[in-house]
């Protein structure tokens, strides 16, 4: 199933196709492979010191602003200056899934008027079901080319291998029906008890999938948190080929209430404003320029409930996505 495209730069599985029959018709496809591959070697090092801004798409997610109807939502967030949604199509999400059919399409719709766009779809997609299938046909029908799928959990502490190879073999199920409706299904890395936990765990959960099958969703708090010396980074360069949507956030640890029952302290993470916490936003973004990534970002803005630093009103929240947004642009420019 592997392929070996050019690692750094990536087309949605429609536009790949479409340029590879145009190529094989024309009989140019090796010459343009041979072309990347020389331009990527005689460009890198010149690449990673003065590369111009790359094109790129800001949005948000808005599970943060599920109290506002969608087309609110993009009046709100084309007001400060943001492309697009991150729109929850999921269970407690901004549509249902059973709703998807009909809400998706007045959704696209709201969007445009406002002057922004569907950017992609957050889902709980994990298996191939009649939910699935009824976002997945939609979101083709409305041209969304990527989706970001469920979560897979780690259990049983002693079977991580096995999981692993279990796991694999769903994201398998879900990209296979996702290539029926020409849609990206992109695997979010999550810290904790998730698969992957990390940028090096999900590069072996999808390292036999080609990037036109399946995406990576890297993430900056949790792949920070996770690998906070070097291993996101070390998880970025694995991943390079398959990136294809990026989380933006930050985070912070604080003490705890307390001491457990042996006496050790407790400490907490906290989601905290993009410029203010752990995650060295700045070499992220270097990390990413480097690779040539030019898609779509997703501030996250999850400032509501007790993993927000304070807990902040939907107003709020988007007078601080704002303030996210500004600052995410001027790394980028």
């Amino acid at each position: 199933m592997r392929n070996t495209p050019s690692p750094y730069n990536r087309l949605p599985r429609r536009d790949f196709l479409k340029q590879t029959a145009a190529q094989v018709l024309t009989g140019t496809a090796v010459a343009g492979i041979l072309q990347s591959q020389h331009g990527l070697q005689a460009g890198e090092d010149s690449k990673a010191k003065s590369k111009p801004a790359a094109a790129y798409q800001l949005g948000a997610f808005t599970k943060s602003f599920q109290d506002m109807p969608i087309p609110d939502v993009c009046r709100a967030f084309q007001s400060i200056g943001l492309d697009g949604l991150d729109l929850t199509v999921r269970p407690k999400g901004h549509i249902l899934p059973e709703n998807a059919e009909q809400e998706l399409p007045q959704a696209c719709a709201a969007a445009k008027e406002a002057g922004v766009k569907i950017l992609f779809l957050t889902t709980m997609i994990d298996e191939p079901d009649k939910n699935a299938e009824r976002i997945l046909a939609t979101a083709r029908e409305q041209g969304i080319d990527r989706v970001k799928i469920g979560y897979y959990r780690y259990k049983t502490f002693g079977t991580l291998a096995q999981q692993l190879k279990e796991t694999t073999k769903k994201i398998g199920k879900v990209a296979k029906l996702c290539q029926k409706y020409e849609i990206l299904p992109c695997v979010h890395v999550h810290s904790n008890a998730f698969l992957p936990s990390h940028g090096t765990q999900l590069y072996q959960l999808i390292q036999d999938y080609s990037p036109q099958e399946v995406g990576a969703y890297v993430d900056m708090l949790h792949m920070v948190k996770e690998g906070s010396g070097d291993g996101w980074r070390q998880g970025l360069d694995l991943l390079a080929p398959w990136i294809a949507l990026c989380a933006v956030k930050n985070f912070s640890w604080e003490r705890g209430e307390g001491r457990d029952k042996h006496g050790h302290q407790k400490w907490e993470v906290k989601t905290v404003p993009v410029a203010d916490g752990i995650s060295p936003i700045p070499d992220y973004v270097a990390a990413l320029r480097k690779l040539g990534y030019e898609g779509t970002f997703s501030l996250h803005s999850e400032y509501k409930g007790r993993h927000s630093w304070k807990e902040l009103s939907t107003q709020e929240c988007l007078d601080q996505t704002a303030v996210d947004a500004k600052y995410f642009r001027s790394l980028w420019s």
